[in-house]
């Protein structure tokens, strides 16, 4: 049986990063127009939950700058989504923590790929 690598996992948490940041971002747009779209802090959730799965497979072998990042980065987005469940606000800090999941991912697969090849 293949061990699954962290390159796998950055490749995850990249693409969930990504993905949640392009949602964070158009879909304010899509409110404005007529048709009935709520927003929902469920699926912000449900990103932030594959990226939290992403990190604790990563942290483990990364380096302490790509640790920081990565878990500076889903605090930001964790305490925005918070934010938004208890007091129905949303506040900024999710587009930093998204950008910093992406370059904390992003780095930290070039290091891996450095490394190993």
């Amino acid at each position: 049986m293949k061990k699954i690598t962290t390159p796998f996992y950055d490749i995850l948490g990249l693409s969930s990063a990504a993905i949640c940041l392009m949602h964070c971002l158009i879909f304010p747009l899509l409110t404005i127009l007529p048709i009935g779209i709520n927003h929902n802090p469920v699926i912000d959730l449900l990103f932030a939950s594959v990226g939290v799965f992403a990190i604790f497979k990563i942290i483990k072998k990364s380096s302490l700058l790509v640790s920081s990042i990565l878990v500076v980065s889903m605090s930001l987005i964790l305490i925005s989504i918070l934010a938004e469940f208890l007091f129905e606000i949303h506040i900024g800090l999710i587009y930093f923590g998204g950008i910093g999941m992406i370059i904390g991912h992003l780095l930290n697969y070039r290091l891996h790929k450095k490394h190993y090849h």
